[in-house]
C-alpha cells in the first residue's frame, strides 16, 4: 500500500483495526467493501454493530442527500427543529408505541459513550446514590464513568486514573451453578459486605466484546424482578446488540422485560452517523435545562438518516428477515465449525455469535487471514479468542453462505 507511510508516520499509534485489516478501502456497498485497487471484502465487521442497515443504503442515502441539497439546518444544538420533530414522532408512534415502552427521549452527544455517561448521571441523581453495579464482561465505553463499568484490564488501565463508584458483579456463565441474583441480594443485606447499595444495575443482554456472551431470558426476568424489589434502577446497553441486532428491535424484548432506563447509539444513526439516545421512564426525567448538554447533541442530519433508517426496518420487515437468516448462520457454525474441534465454542443469537477457539494466536490468525481470502471479521473476548460473526441485517443470502465458506476455509487451515 503506497500510501502506509502517510499513516504510519503521522497517524498515532493509537490505531488498531487496521493493523488486521491493512489494505486501504475506499467504496463500500450493502455488505461489500472494495479497497482502492478493487478487490472485495465481505463484511461480517458492520462496523461494529454500527451499520445494521449495510453501507450506503439506498433509501436512507436518498433521504440524506435531500436534505443536504434544500439547505436545511444542520446544527442547532437542542433547538427545536422539523427534522427532530419528525424523528420523534416516528419513534413514538412506530417503535416505543407498538412495544409499549413510554420513555421519554434525551439526545446527548452523539456516540455510545455519551449516552451511557448521561445515564449514569440521571441514575446517580434519581436515586441520590453514588455506586453503579455492572457485570464482569461488560465494555459501555472509554469516558470516565462508563470505562469505569468496562471490565477490559487494558481500556482501563489507558484511563490513566483510579476508576472508581461501580461494584462489578460475577455473571452466571462465570462459575457453574452461580447464583448471581442471590449473590447480589446477599450484597444488600449483609451488613458487613463492604458494598454500597447502587442507584442502577447496567447490563448488556448479550456480552458483545465481551465474547458474545447471552443472559437467559430466565437470568433477565429475575434482574429485573432483583431491580424492583430492591428500588434499583435497570440500565440496558443496546448500544451495540440494539436497533434488531439480536432479532428484535431492543434487545431486552426476547425477556418480556421493560428496563427503566435504555442507551442506544450505533446503527440507531441508520447511516453509520454519530448518533445517541438516552430513553428512561417519564418519572425519572428529573433534569434541570442545560443539565447535562453536547455541542453535537441532537445531530440533524443523523436525526434525518436516523428516521430513515427506522423507516426501512419497519417498511422491509428486518426483523422477520433477520431472524430467517440467522438460522442459517446458526446451522452453518454448528454443522460445520463446531465439528472441526473439541475445543470449539459456538454462542450466539440473532445476527451475532461468537466462535471461541481458546487461543489467542489462533483467532487472531483466523481474522487476518480471512481478510487476506476477501473477509472482514474481528474478534472479541477474554484475550480476544473469540472470532465475532456480525454481518450487516441486509446481507443476501448467497454472501452470507460465500462468507460463511472463507470462514470455514481459514478455520480449517488454523484449527
Amino acid at each position: 500500500m503506497e500510501d502506509k507511510e502517510v499513516f504510519e508516520k503521522y497517524e498515532s499509534e493509537v490505531r488498531s483495526y487496521c493493523r488486521i485489516f491493512d489494505e486501504e478501502l475506499d467504496y463500500a456497498k450493502g455488505a461489500i467493501i472494495k479497497d482502492v485497487n478493487g478487490k472485495e471484502y465481505i463484511d461480517f465487521f458492520c462496523g461494529a454493530g454500527a451499520l445494521n442497515y449495510g453501507h450506503n443504503n439506498p433509501y436512507i442515502k436518498e433521504k440524506v442527500i435531500k436534505y443536504l441539497q434544500d439547505d436545511r439546518i444542520m446544527h442547532a444544538l437542542d433547538m427545536y427543529t422539523k427534522a427532530k420533530c419528525d424523528f420523534i414522532k416516528y419513534f413514538e408512534e412506530n417503535i416505543l408505541q407498538p412495544r409499549n415502552l413510554n420513555y421519554k427521549i434525551q439526545f446527548p452527544g452523539p456516540t455510545g459513550t455519551n449516552a451511557v455517561e448521561a445515564a449514569l448521571k440521571l441514575a446517580r441523581k434519581v436515586k441520590k446514590r453514588t455506586n453503579i453495579w455492572c457485570f464482569m464482561g461488560c465494555f459501555h465505553g472509554m469516558t470516565l464513568g462508563s470505562i469505569a463499568l468496562t471490565t477490559e484490564k487494558e481500556a482501563r488501565e489507558g484511563a490513566g486514573v483510579p476508576l472508581h463508584y461501580v461494584t462489578h458483579i460475577p455473571t452466571p456463565y462465570m462459575f457453574e451453578n452461580f447464583d448471581t441474583i442471590k449473590y447480589m441480594q446477599t450484597l444488600l443485606d449483609d451488613d458487613h459486605s463492604g458494598v454500597e447499595k447502587p442507584a442502577a444495575i447496567i447490563i448488556e443482554t448479550v456480552q458483545a466484546e465481551g465474547g458474545i456472551m447471552v443472559f437467559s431470558k430466565d437470568f433477565l426476568k429475575d434482574l429485573r424482578k432483583f431491580c424492583d424489589d430492591n428500588d434499583i434502577l435497570l440500565i440496558a446497553d443496546d448500544i451495540q446488540v440494539g436497533c434488531c441486532r439480536t432479532g428484535t428491535f431492543f434487545s431486552f424484548e426476547r425477556a418480556n422485560i421493560v428496563p427503566d432506563i435504555v442507551v442506544l447509539s450505533k446503527s440507531i444513526g441508520g447511516y453509520g452517523m454519530p448518533f445517541a439516545l438516552t430513553l428512561f421512564k417519564p418519572e425519572l426525567d428529573i433534569w434541570s435545562p442545560g443539565e447535562h448538554n453536547g455541542t453535537f447533541r441532537g445531530n440533524q442530519l443523523a436525526i434525518v438518516a436516523a428516521k430513515a433508517g427506522l423507516e426501512f426496518f419497519n417498511n422491509n420487515n428486518i426483523a422477520s428477515q433477520t431472524v430467517r437468516k440467522s438460522k442459517i448462520i446458526e446451522k452453518f457454525l454448528k454443522e460445520e465449525i463446531k465439528p472441526l474441534s473439541d475445543k470449539i465454542e459456538i454462542r450466539g443469537l440473532g445476527f451475532i455469535w461468537g466462535i471461541d477457539v481458546h487461543d489467542e494466536a489462533i483467532a487472531k490468525n483466523i481474522s487476518k487471514q480471512a481478510f487476506k481470502k476477501g473477509l472482514i471479521i474481528e474478534r472479541a473476548g477474554r484475550k480476544n479468542e473469540v472470532v465475532k460473526i456480525m454481518p450487516p441485517l441486509i446481507i443476501e443470502d448467497e454472501l452470507l453462505q460465500k462468507g460463511l465458506e472463507i470462514f470455514k476455509e481459514v478455520c480449517k487451515d488454523n484449527i
